[in-house]
C-alpha cells in the first residue's frame, strides 16, 4: 500500500506539472517550451522567461537547473513540493518537534510545538553545512562498515569449508584404524558435520546477502545524493536528508549490532575423536 500511495501521489503531481511546457508562458495561455526548471517557483521556464526571471527582483536569487538535469534527479526528490500539500501554501516554518515543515495554515495544528524554525534559516547553505557533510560520512561509514563485515564473513565461509576437509580426512584416517563395524559411525559424524557447517553456512550466506542488500540501497542513496546536492533545491535537499535519516539510523544501529558483537558471531567448528578407539 505504501508503495502504491507513493507511485500515485508521484503520477498526480507528474500529471499537473508539464515540464516541458514553460509555466509563465502557459498562464498567458501561450505554449513554449521551457529549458530550465525553478523549484522555488515549481515552474518550468522557457528562454525569455529565464532572462527575466534571473533579473526579476522577487527571482533573482532563486536557483535553476536545466529541465534535462532535473528529470534525473531521484523519484522521491522530485516527488517534493515547495508547497503545503494540505493548503497549497508555500512552507515557511519547520517544527523540530514533528520533524516535519509548516505553512501558514499549518501552524494552528502546531500551537503546543515549541521548536518552530523559519525554514529559510534552516535549509540556508545546507548542500555546504556541517550536518550534510556529517551526513555524507555516516553513509560512507556505513557503506564501509558492511564491506569489512562481508569480507570478514567470507574469510568466515573458507575457513569452515577448510576445516571441513581437514576434520573429514581425519574421520577417514580414523576409520581406517577401527573395525568395520564402526563405518555406521563414520558415516553419522560426517552427515552430521555436513549438517553443521550447511547450518552455518546457510546463517552466514543469509547474512551476506542481507548486507549486499544493504550496501546496494545505500550506494543508491549515495549516488542519488551526488544528483541532489548538484540539482536539487534547498529544500528539497533538506527533507530528503530528513527522509533518509531515519532509514540510515536504522541501518546504522543494525550495522553496529553486528560490529560490536562481531568477536562473537565468529563460526568456527571442531571435532573431539576419541583416541582409544
Amino acid at each position: 500500500m505504501i508503495k502504491y500511495d507513493k507511485e500515485h501521489a508521484f503520477y498526480r503531481r507528474i500529471m499537473a506539472i508539464n515540464w516541458n511546457i514553460c509555466g509563465v508562458c502557459e498562464n498567458l495561455q501561450i505554449t513554449k517550451n521551457s529549458v530550465v526548471w525553478c523549484s522555488e517557483c515549481d515552474k518550468g521556464l522557457c528562454e525569455e522567461c529565464k532572462n527575466h526571471h534571473a533579473v526579476s527582483k522577487a527571482s533573482k536569487s532563486h536557483e535553476t537547473v536545466f529541465i534535462s538535469e532535473y528529470k534525473k534527479l531521484p523519484t522521491e526528490v522530485l516527488q517534493i513540493s515547495q508547497n503545503c500539500k494540505l493548503h497549497n501554501e508555500k512552507y515557511e516554518l519547520f517544527c523540530r518537534k514533528h520533524e516535519s515543515p509548516c505553512c501558514k495554515k499549518c501552524v494552528k495544528s502546531h500551537n503546543d510545538c515549541k521548536s518552530l524554525t523559519d525554514i529559510d534559516e534552516l535549509i540556508k547553505d545546507i548542500k555546504t553545512s556541517n550536518t550534510f557533510y556529517e551526513f555524507e560520512q555516516t553513509l560512507m561509514e556505513v557503506v564501509e562498515n558492511i564491506k569489512r563485515i562481508s569480507t570478514n564473513r567470507n574469510i568466515n565461509l573458507m575457513s569452515i569449508e577448510n576445516k571441513n576437509r581437514e576434520i573429514e580426512a581425519e574421520i577417514k584416517q580414523t576409520r581406517k584404524n577401527v573395525n568395520h563395524h564402526l563405518d555406521k559411525l563414520q558415516d553419522d559424524l560426517i552427515t552430521e558435520l555436513l549438517r553443521v557447517e550447511q547450518k552455518e553456512k546457510n546463517k552466514i550466506e543469509k547474512l551476506l546477502t542481507s548486507l549486499k542488500m544493504k550496501e546496494k540501497e545505500i550506494t543508491g542513496v549515495q549516488e542519488n545524493i551526488a544528483s541532489i546536492k548538484q540539482h536539487a533545491s534547498e529544500l528539497q535537499t533538506f527533507l530528503t536528508m530528513k527522509d533518509i535519516e531515519k532509514d540510515i539510523a536504522d541501518e546504522d544501529k543494525f550495522i553496529q549490532s553486528i560490529t560490536t558483537n562481531d568477536s562473537k558471531n565468529q563460526v568456527k567448528i571442531s571435532c573431539q575423536i576419541n583416541k582409544s578407539l
